[in-house]
């Protein structure tokens, strides 16, 4: 079963370029290869755990970059001395190139990478930035005290939430 990340579609954001883009790459029918097989795992609030099954891979065979909003790992099998001239009768275990894609929230950094018993393990966090998380409000009515609007801190609907 293929599951779908709605997270931009929670975000409430001013300008919807992200979001068209993101539509767009969904319509455009690209083939999906599911090489190498992942799970995403929530640890918490605001960690997450990638893990990706790379067996044959080592740690010189792996790239990950991440770029803004893009997690990008690469995995290409170098040649070796020792491969050349050995004669499979059945080759099953897949160390073919590949390259998988993640589109990660915005405030959401890599925090570390492993690489154990054939799992590349890819640990995320986020955090956001002061200036970006709810804020008490004073609102002045015109009649007689200010009003306080009230932000919540959990972001993990996307929106915030606001109490009179």
């Amino acid at each position: 079963m293929r599951t779908t990340d709605f997270t931009p579609y929670r975000r409430a954001t001013v300008g919807f370029d992200r979001l068209f883009d993101f539509l767009e790459s969904g319509s455009r029918g690209e083939t999906a290869d599911n090489y190498p097989p992942f799970d995403i795992e929530r640890m918490g609030a605001d960690r997450f755990r990638i893990t990706l099954a790379v067996a044959g891979f080592g740690n010189d065979d792996l790239d990950i970059t991440s770029h803004q909003n893009l997690l990008a790992i690469k995995g290409r099998k170098a040649e070796r001395e020792e491969d050349k001239g050995r004669q499979f009768v059945h080759l099953g275990i897949a160390t073919r190139a590949f390259e998988r894609r993640f589109e990660l929230a915005d405030f959401v950094r890599v925090e570390g990478a492993d690489l154990k018993d054939g799992l590349l393990t890819i640990e995320l966090v986020r955090e956001v930035p002061e200036a970006m998380k709810p804020r008490k409000i004073n609102l002045a009515t015109g009649k007689s005290e200010p009003v306080q609007i009230e932000g919540s801190n959990e972001n993990e609907a996307g929106g915030n939430r606001a109490a009179a």
